[in-house]
């Protein structure tokens, strides 16, 4: 099984890689964009034939070691 994990600043978090993304885009002559957040995308292959199994995994490891869970949401998909 595939897990696809996106972990994102929570609300009222200050991003200054977003910020700094935004400049660039700016100064890139790109308009029309309002607030720009980062994030981070992982994909872990897991030995599980059980989709339920896979994302309880998936979940422990971001809780554990992926996301900073204080400053970060994340969210699992799992797929065959």
């Amino acid at each position: 099984m595939k897990a696809k994990v996106h972990i994102t600043l929570k609300n009222g978090v200050l991003d200054p890689q977003g910020k700094a993304i935004h400049h660039a885009l700016e100064v890139l002559g790109f308009t029309g964009i309002g607030d720009v957040r980062q994030g981070k995308y992982i994909e872990l292959d897991l030995a599980e034939s059980d989709p339920a199994k896979a994302k309880a995994a998936a979940e422990e490891m971001c809780r554990k070691l992926l996301a900073n869970t204080v400053i970060e949401n994340y969210s699992v998909e799992v797929v065959a």
